[in-house]
């Protein structure tokens, strides 16, 4: 496809790339939050094999129309990339083909996006057909509507036999080129789904439990020691593209568990759609068991995330949800001064403070573990056990019947 195919390559290969970071402070994003989304930046860089040298910041009302920054600063990153032999610049926020082509004039490096670099990492992460197909889906559907910035002479073209028509656009050959595969794509997935479909249909009405959360949470850990399975699992953001679905006998009782793809904060909501397989996954659970990363410091606005995601996009809110908050391994504060008379902070409030606050919150439905270091997880066993067993008798009256047999049988051994 030409043009096309060098613009999706252009982001395949960050390996050993230096990367600077730009993003901006602005009256809805204070200097805090941009500097947390910058950090999150970073990481994402590091997954998809950059090496980050520098952050910048600017403080403006609104993103610049032309340049994303100001001239002065965006000639302060020129100098810096002049100077330190940086090949890529990362921006936190989407930019418009207007913005990348004046960008990449100024600084004469290679020049990505927030979703941009999701998407390479998406791809990086891709193992299975149906993930690599999703994948390029959402590739084509982001760069559809940026083909326009792609193209710097937009020159009509001869025509006459054997031409694509008198005075057509190159442009306009590509939009249909793009929409062609756009709609090949579907189409494969849809079949794709149908197959899922007989699966799902196959597994009978046992129940199904999916592990949703943010990136980089510690889902297929937590995975791995429930369903005993060997699911990879990496201190990297998006380690699990791919649905894994492993079923799991708690006390003779069996159930579906099923590994998603993570969330992240400013991830389009079309590019989570096109994770269909992973999406449907969650819908048709009976109960979803929310991880958190207890020790990341904003592990409540993470909450926020996944919570908006699943209702807005999987339609999932009003699901049987269970947190489980992961990695308290890991987690530290700083205890308070009595004489300090400012409002603590995160970092101030020890963990049996916040586990009392989210038992009562969450009127008991929520367990704090490390799935690394198997800590506590015999109660968070018990506690799906009880849920599954609930849905399971709905299901099979018969089998609650049975059950209770043996539970009176345990207490007369007892």
């Amino acid at each position: 496809m030409g043009l096309i195919d060098d613009k999706k390559r252009a982001i395949s290969d960050l390996e050993h790339e230096h990367a600077v970071l730009v993003g901006l402070i602005t009256p809805q994003q204070g200097e805090a939050r941009a500097r947390e989304y910058l950090d999150e930046l970073q990481f994402l860089a590091e997954t998809a094999g950059a090496t980050t040298v520098k952050q910048f910041t600017q403080r403006c009302d609104a993103p610049n129309r032309a340049t994303f920054v100001g001239s002065g600063k965006l000639q302060e990153i020129a100098q810096y990339v002049h100077d330190n032999d940086v090949s890529l610049v990362i921006f936190d926020d989407d930019l418009s083909p207007k913005q990348v082509s004046n960008i990449e004039k100024e600084l004469k490096v290679k020049v990505l996006d927030r979703t941009t670099l999701i998407l390479d990492i998406f791809a990086k992460r891709a193992q299975t057909a149906n993930a690599k197909m999703q994948v390029e889906l959402a590739q084509y559907q982001y760069l559809l509507p940026r083909l326009a910035g792609m193209w710097t002479h937009l020159e009509r073209q001869r025509g006459g036999i054997g031409m694509r028509g008198p005075g057509e656009e190159q442009i306009e050959t590509d939009r249909r080129i793009v929409k062609t595969r756009i709609a090949l794509l579907k189409q494969k997935l849809q079949d794709w789904d149908k197959q899922k479909v007989i699966q799902r249909k196959n597994r009978g009405k046992l129940t199904r439990i999916a592990l949703v959360g943010y990136t980089n949470v510690g889902k297929s850990t937590l995975m791995n020691v429930l369903s005993k399975s060997d699911v990879f699992a990496e201190n990297k953001l998006f380690a699990t593209l791919d649905t894994t679905v492993r079923k799991v006998v708690i006390e003779n009782l069996p159930f579906l568990l099923s590994d998603t793809v993570g969330f992240i904060r400013k991830l389009p909501t079309h590019l989570v759609q096109s994770f269909k397989t992973t999406l449907d996954e969650v819908r048709d659970s009976d109960i979803l068991v929310h991880v958190v990363d207890i020790s990341h410091p904003q592990f409540e606005e993470q909450i926020e995330v996944v919570n908006r995601t699943l209702q807005e996009v999987c339609d999932a809110g009003n699901k049987e949800m269970i947190m489980v908050f992961n990695k308290i391994d890991q987690f530290s504060y700083v205890p308070k001064d009595e004489d300090d008379l400012t409002p603590r902070e995160r970092h101030n409030i020890s963990l049996d403070e916040l586990q009392a606050t989210w038992m009562a919150r969450m009127a008991g439905n929520c367990v704090f573990i490390s799935a690394k270091k198997q800590q506590n997880i015999d109660q968070l066993k018990h506690m799906l056990y009880e849920k599954a067993r609930i849905v399971h008798t709905q299901r099979f009256p018969y089998n609650d019947f049975l059950y209770q047999q043996y539970d009176d049988l345990g207490e007369l051994q007892q």
